[in-house]
Formats: structure tokens, sequence, C-alpha cells
């Protein structure tokens, strides 16, 4: 039976994965060399987790005592960096997906990690948020893009779900895995179904002539 710290342990390495592997990627499409592969990616699966662990009280930056991530982060970078050529929107679909990824293993993450160090609901959900956008939003701004949860997609708003989700599983009767996963694959569809059916937040009218 995996227990919930060494589920939460690998959700977080493959949320490294992910995140580095979007990072890569778009580090790819603007024609980085691949230190700047690997920069792009560090700071796309480190950037949310190091703010959440600044603003947390009494906590170290997690990479500093683990260096997993930055293990797991750096070798995704150079792979997809020397094996995955840049095909247009195939890409780009790709780099969605993984951001998806990314932003749906965070999101649960920071939100667990808030919850144990005896923060309220409402902050721990903001924490995960958090999480989940900051390391995308420094991805989007080094490689010179506007960032996703700047537009109009549903993107942090999938991160609220998964948060709030986590918190409502909390009163099931559910093994502590079992609302990991079920939170993580809230943001994950909710992500994913706003990309495929181009779903986004309401936006003021048009002014007319």
């Amino acid at each position: 039976m995996i227990q919930g710290f060494d589920i939460l342990h690998l959700f977080g390495l493959l949320g490294s994965a992910v995140f580095a592997l979007s990072g890569a990627l778009e580090a790819g499409r603007k024609k980085m060399d691949v230190f700047g592969a690997i920069v792009v990616a560090l700071v796309t699966a480190l950037g949310g987790g190091t703010l959440r662990d600044l603003l947390l009280p009494g906590k170290t930056v997690f990479w500093v005592t683990d260096p997993q991530p930055v293990i797991t982060a750096a070798v995704v970078a150079i792979l997809t960096f020397y094996t995955f050529r840049p095909l247009g929107p195939v890409s780009r679909r790709v780099l969605l997906i993984a951001d998806a990824a990314g932003l749906a293993f965070f999101t649960v993450l920071g939100v667990e990690k808030s919850l144990s160090c005896g923060l309220s609901p409402l902050i721990s959900v903001m924490m995960g948020t958090i999480t989940g956008v900051v390391g995308g939003i420094v991805r989007d701004i080094l490689c010179n893009t506007i960032p996703l949860v700047l537009q109009r997609e549903v993107y942090a708003t999938a991160s609220l779900s998964g948060g709030i989700m986590y918190l409502c599983l909390g009163i099931a009767p559910l093994p502590p895995s079992w609302r990991t996963i079920l939170a993580i694959l809230t943001v994950f569809v909710i992500r994913l179904l706003a990309l495929r059916l181009n779903l986004s937040l309401p936006r003021p009218p048009e002014p007319r002539d």
C-alpha cells in the first residue's frame, strides 16, 4: 500500500519532470541552446514551489534539502533538448499537455504542504495555486511569451478548482492517496477540457460603435 507521503513525493518528482518538459520545449521553440533549455526547465519546475516555501512559516526551500527535483528537471531538459525537435503545432500541443499535468501535480502538492503547516483552508488553496502557476509564469516571461495565466484560457481557475476539490474530499471516507489522485485529475481534466473546447472566463462586452 502506498503511503500518503510516498505518493506525494512521487507526484512531486512527476510534476518536476513534466514542468521541465514544458520548459525545455518552450526553450526549443525559441531556439535557445542547451544551457538555456536547462535554465528554463529548472525555473519552470522549481519556481512555484520555491515561492511557496519562502512564504510558508519556518520552511526550507524544498530543493535545498532534497536535490532530486533539480536532478529530475535537469535530466528531462537535456533529454528533451536532444531527442525532441520542434514540430510547430505538435510541440505546442505537447507543451500544453505537459503544462496541464505540472499544474495539476503542483497545485495539490502546494495545498497539502500548506495544510500540513497549519494554514487555513483558504490560504492553503491560494498557496496551491501559487505552486501551480508561478513556474509557468516565469517560463513564459523568460521565453518572451504572454504567460498562460494572463491569457483568456481557463488556467488559474483549473488550479483553484483542484485545490477546492482536495479540501472537499477531505471530509469523504477516502484514503489519502485517492484524495490526492482525484484532486490532481480535477485540475488536469478541467485544463484539458478548456483547451479542447476553447473555454474561457467571461469578459466585458465589446463596446458598440
